[in-house]
């Protein structure tokens, strides 16, 4: 575990310390593109921090290579060079994409390329547990399919999602916790030499996304870009195949495969929990496809109907909508990590309901207008006093004008989420005056 711990630190701190020159480097090199409809951010913000971030994925890996025990796992696997040969590939796409803006269909051959190199090199899907099957060995072409489909469907959700300040990197982080926990869990409590690469590129993975996320937190200085959401997607999704299709569960277990599957609930946890680990972009994903099919729309063309869009026209301010999708992020995450490792426990699923209730209750906050009594004006943030309006001066046999209180809430619902009610940001036109 300290092993481990030295390589999330220094991968966070080689992408801490590299963001600030790379953000210098992406302003004198023009990569500050014009705000567009769909972006929420209102100045001209440099991009380009997937730089850093690679650089801390080149760090991990160095750091990881010359350590007692992690070095076994460039000697035992080819995983690591890998996940490196289509990182290199991935993000030097994205930065290009982030100074040029690539063709769609490019990105995503580009893509398609990158996780090919990965399945050269052996990071591939080798076979598949199924409950009540048992091992499904799979051939050498559904195996390829099956990971190039996974790569490329990772890689988007977490690109789609990269829209607020901090939501990609602290979404992917808490991914990353998680699947760390518990691919970490499968090779130290059960010995399974096979899940050591997913733990290292988990926590690579989490060092990267907290070396950036000081600089990407709202407000942004830097954004990640194309070049750091493909990368964080593509070793996010390299973590999910490592373990889930080169772990062998009756290789390692004796017995029929109905003990093997009482015994170990992990050995078919792995079909889920990389669905898991992305379901809050792999669903904004989903919803977007369809969304724009059904509008006649190419499923690469871009709009402002991704969920964290819709937490900004409901009310909630930016910061409030990036921790609403952190915290059903996190409740997802690590809810099958917890059911996992005890699948018989009602009180797992009972605190999952009862923190889901509790996310709902937040998520509908906005369409609730409390209002603090006038006494305790004083101690409530802005949004929860009771505007007054400006009364003129009366003219003289004139009463003086009283301010309607329904007409005061009414102006509350017409402003919320345009801006200054709840501190939302705008979300309709703006100028482009800088």
């Amino acid at each position: 575990m300290r092993e481990y711990l030295l390589t999330l630190c220094v991968t966070a701190a080689v992408t801490y310390l590299l963001t600030g020159p790379v953000r210098k480097f992406a302003i004198v090199a023009g990569a500050m593109p014009e705000i567009r409809a769909r972006d929420v951010h209102r100045e001209p913000t440099p991009r380009l921090g997937g730089i850093a971030m690679f650089f801390g994925l080149c760090a991990g890996l160095l750091v990881a290579d010359h350590l007692t025990n992690l070095h076994q796992v460039f000697e035992q696997s080819n995983e690591p060079r890998a996940l490196l040969s289509g990182a290199a590939l991935i993000w030097l796409i994205g930065v290009l994409d982030d100074k040029f803006e690539i063709d769609a269909l490019i990105k995503l051959g580009s893509q398609m390329i990158a996780a090919g190199v990965m399945v050269v090199q052996g990071l591939t899907i080798l076979w598949l547990p199924i409950p009540t099957v048992g091992t499904v060995a799979l051939t050498q072409w559904q195996g390829t399919l099956l990971t190039v489909a996974l790569v490329v469907v990772t890689i988007n959700a977490v690109n789609f999602v990269d829209g607020l300040d901090g939501l990609a990197a602290g979404v992917v982080c808490i991914a990353a916790a998680a699947f760390f926990m518990y691919a970490y869990r499968i090779w130290y409590s059960y010995g399974i030499e096979a899940a050591a690469p997913a733990s290292l590129f988990a926590a690579i993975l989490m060092g990267m996304c907290l070396g950036f996320l000081p600089h990407n937190i709202h407000p942004a200085r830097i954004f990640m870009g194309d070049s750091g959401s493909m990368l964080i997607g593509l070793v996010l999704a390299a973590s999910a195949i490592s373990i889930t299709g080169q772990v062998d569960p009756d290789s390692l277990f004796g017995g029929s495969e109905r003990n093997t599957v009482h015994q170990m609930v992990p050995v078919y946890i792995p079909l889920l929990m990389p669905l898991t680990i992305i379901a809050i972009p792999a669903a904004d994903l989903i919803l977007a496809i369809v969304r724009r099919t059904w509008r006649g729309q190419s499923p690469f063309a871009a709009d402002r109907g991704h969920l964290h869009h819709r937490l900004l026209e409901i009310g909630h301010s930016h910061s409030r909508a990036v921790l609403i999708m952190y915290f059903f992020s996190a409740l997802i995450a690590f809810g099958a990590l917890a059911y996992s490792v005890n699948a018989a426990s009602m009180w797992i699923v009972l605190g999952v309901v009862f923190l889901s209730a509790i996310g709902l209750v937040l998520l509908l906050l906005p369409r609730f207008t409390p209002r603090a009594p006038r006494w305790a004006e004083a101690f409530v943030p802005p949004r929860y006093r009771r505007r007054r309006a400006a009364t003129a001066t009366p003219a003289e046999g004139e009463a003086p004008a009283v301010a309607d209180e329904d007409d005061d809430e009414e102006r509350v619902r017409v402003t919320v989420g345009v801006s200054g009610v709840n501190g939302a940001t705008a979300v309709g036109p703006r100028s482009r005056a800088r």
